[in-house]
C-alpha cells in the first residue's frame, strides 16, 4: 500500500489536497465532540509511562521515537477511531475513524512527556492536514492524545506557540486517549527489518535522520 502511495505521490498531490480539506471539516467536527469524553489515564509499570501520537505512517512514527534517549519501545498500532479491533485493511479505508499510531514506552527520569511532544512537532510537517509525505487520508491525520489535563495544557500551549512561530495553522488534532489497539506483528519494527523496503529508503529514513539532525542532542548513542 505504502510502495503504491509512494509511486503515485506526485501524480494525486492535488486531489489528495482537495479531499483532506474535506476531511479535516468532518474531523475537526468529530474532534469537537470528543472534547466531552473522559480521558483514560494509563498506569505507570515498573517506573514507565505510556504515550500515544499519530504522525501519518507508524512505521516512521516508531523509528523516530525508538531513537530517542528515555524512550524503552514504540509499538505501532491505531487509535482515536469509533470501530472495534481495527486492522490495517480496515482503517486503510478510512471508515473506521483510526489513524495509524504509535504507544510510546518511556521512562519518565529520562524524558519527559513535555520533550516527547517537541519530538512529535519535530519530526513532521505541522501544517499538513490528513497525512504526511506522500500518505493522506484520515488514517494517516496527525493527533496528539492526552490523559489527563497537564498533558492537555502542555500540548495546547506547544500547539499554540508552533502556530505563532509559523503563522500557520497546526493540523495535529488534540484528542482525550480512549484506548490502543496493537498492530499487526509484521508492522513491529518495519523499519528496522525492512530497510530495503522502497518506502523506507525513499521516505522512513529520510524523515528519521531529518528528525535526528535537528535533534541531536536527544538521539541515544549507537553501539
Amino acid at each position: 500500500m505504502k510502495n503504491i502511495l509512494y509511486i503515485l505521490w506526485s501524480a494525486t498531490l492535488l486531489l489528495s489536497s482537495c479531499q483532506g480539506n474535506s476531511q479535516s471539516v468532518k474531523g475537526e467536527k468529530e474532534n469537537s465532540q470528543k472534547q466531552n469524553i473522559t480521558p483514560v489515564q494509563v498506569e505507570s509499570v515498573d517506573g514507565l509511562e505510556r504515550a500515544y501520537f499519530a504522525s501519518g505512517c507508524f512505521w516512521c512514527v516508531e523509528a523516530v521515537y525508538e531513537s530517542v534517549i528515555g524512550v524503552k519501545e514504540s509499538i505501532s498500532g491505531y487509535s482515536g477511531g469509533h470501530t472495534e479491533n481495527p486492522t490495517y485493511q480496515s482503517s486503510n479505508t478510512g471508515r473506521t475513524g483510526h489513524a495509524e499510531a504509535v504507544e510510546i514506552i518511556y521512562d519518565p527520569k529520562l524524558v519527559s512527556f513535555s520533550t516527547l511532544v517537541d519530538v512529535y512537532f519535530g519530526s513532521q510537517n505541522p501544517t499538513q492536514v490528513n497525512g504526511q509525505g506522500p500518505d493522506h487520508g484520515s488514517q494517516y491525520r496527525s493527533i496528539i492524545f492526552y490523559q489527563n489535563d497537564e498533558q492537555k495544557q502542555i500540548i495546547l500551549e506547544k500547539k499554540e506557540a508552533l502556530s505563532k512561530k509559523l503563522n500557520k495553522r497546526i493540523a495535529a488534532e488534540v484528542m482525550p486517549f480512549q484506548k490502543f489497539w496493537k498492530g499487526e506483528g509484521y508492522h513491529q519494527d518495519y523499519e528496522k527489518r525492512n530497510p530495503n523496503n522502497p518506502y523506507i529508503r525513499n521516505v522512513s529514513i529520510p524523515r528519521l535522520l531529518k528528525f535526528q539532525r535537528k535533534f541531536p542532542n536527544l538521539i541515544k548513542e549507537k553501539h
